[in-house]
């Protein structure tokens, strides 16, 4: 019997059940063919924004569903129940990247033209931020957006973005003012059918597969002022506003994925026969199992904290951090683990042990790398 927490409500367990019928028939059967062809079925995601899964955070009046966080922390824990952290990592960035920005800092125009086709699954956002020399270190990226009558023209090179080969709009990040280090950026929608736009190559990753990650560059590329969203060099701010959620939903994604791990390795242990015993009997291996079991919740007790605050509007900054940093070291030790537990079997590529420890190593990377959690956690402790 799964437990009952407090937060979910009887709305909350009937999306969850509607998600996780969603997931076992629309997504499941197909994550091995969406890994080889290293692609997923748009069908799909237009089917999650028909059901209303793409905007259930915003507000009614832009086609969403006005509930609160703990309604995507339920879509996101039955969505890595299907296998795919592809894919779901594909449907993250859109709903809790690209359309919160749009949702907090966009004009009634912005979001009529991108929000609601984004909710409705009728377009795909991505943010573009990371460049090659840029990477944790925002204030240094090169990319420039210079004033040029009723536009700006865009000039740079953006790497490891999400959703960017696929994507039809793209909020990016560019220097507004060369000498204003954090306080000289700004954030443009960029329809990527404009002139100027490339996408310069999709990119080989070892894990999440199903979702692009492209090379992006940037050449004379003209945008109206009408598309510069929130305001004139306030584009980092606004950038580490939005970093909360995103941060959650990897922390979701990690513990979720873990869970799932961990589970593979238990059927297996329970089936698998040594010296006379399945291997689930030999104390080490059941020890073990035990360990990564308590680990786990301790990762979605250590999240749904932050959840808990983050929905409250209370300040969570330390929060959210601690859960990214302690949910995704454990994941990558879980995986780790499982994948030892299955011997040469996990090894191999039939089995999808293999797919969550590539999958999950990521995770200490994405989102502002374990680094700079503890950088951050540490400077809140006054350090």
């Amino acid at each position: 019997m799964e437990k009952k927490y407090p937060m979910f409500t009887e709305e909350h367990d009937m999306l969850r059940q509607s998600v996780r019928d969603f997931a076992e028939k629309e997504v499941a059967p197909y994550v091995d063919e969406w890994e080889e062809n290293e692609t997923y079925d748009m069908n799909t995601f237009k089917k999650m924004g028909d059901l209303g899964f793409l905007g259930l955070r915003v507000p009614e009046e832009y086609g969403g569903g006005g509930t609160d966080y703990w309604s995507v922390v339920v879509l996101f824990e039955e969505m890595i129940r299907a296998g795919s952290s592809g894919f779901l990592t594909a449907i993250g960035v859109h709903t809790e990247v690209a359309i919160p920005a749009i949702m907090h800092f966009g004009t009634e125009e912005q979001k009529q033209k991108y929000l609601v086709p984004a909710v409705k699954g009728e377009s795909l956002g991505a943010l573009a931020v990371t460049e090659p020399e840029a990477g944790s270190d925002v204030a240094s990226m090169r990319a420039t957006a210079v004033e040029d009558g009723d536009s700006y023209i865009i000039n740079g090179n953006k790497i490891f973005i999400s959703n960017g080969a696929r994507a039809d709009w793209i909020i990016v990040a560019a220097k507004t003012d060369k000498e204003g280090g954090y306080n000289g950026i700004t954030e443009l929608i960029v329809d990527t059918d404009t002139p100027g736009f490339e996408v310069s190559r999709k990119l080989d990753k070892v894990g999440l597969r199903s979702c692009d990650t492209a090379e992006l560059f940037f050449t004379d590329m003209r945008v109206p002022k009408e598309n510069m969203l929130g305001e004139l060099n306030k584009g980092f701010h606004q950038i580490m506003a939005n970093f909360q959620p995103e941060r959650l939903l990897v922390a979701i994604g990690a513990y979720g994925g873990a869970e799932a791990a961990l589970q593979l390795a238990i059927d297996y242990a329970k089936e698998r026969v040594q010296f006379g015993k399945p291997i689930s009997k030999q104390q080490h291996n059941a020890f073990k199992i035990a360990e990564l079991a308590t680990k786990i919740e301790a990762s979605k007790e250590l999240s749904y904290r932050a959840a808990d605050m983050y929905n409250r509007g209370v300040e969570c900054m330390k929060e959210v951090m601690m859960a990214k940093l302690y949910t995704t070291d454990v994941a990558n030790e879980v995986a780790y683990e499982a994948m030892q537990l299955m011997g040469g079997y996990g090894y191999m590529m039939e089995y999808p042990i293999q797919r969550a420890w590539r999958d999950l190593r990521v995770m200490t990377i994405v989102a502002g790398t374990n680094e700079i959690m503890k950088l951050i956690i540490s400077r809140n402790l006054g350090l």
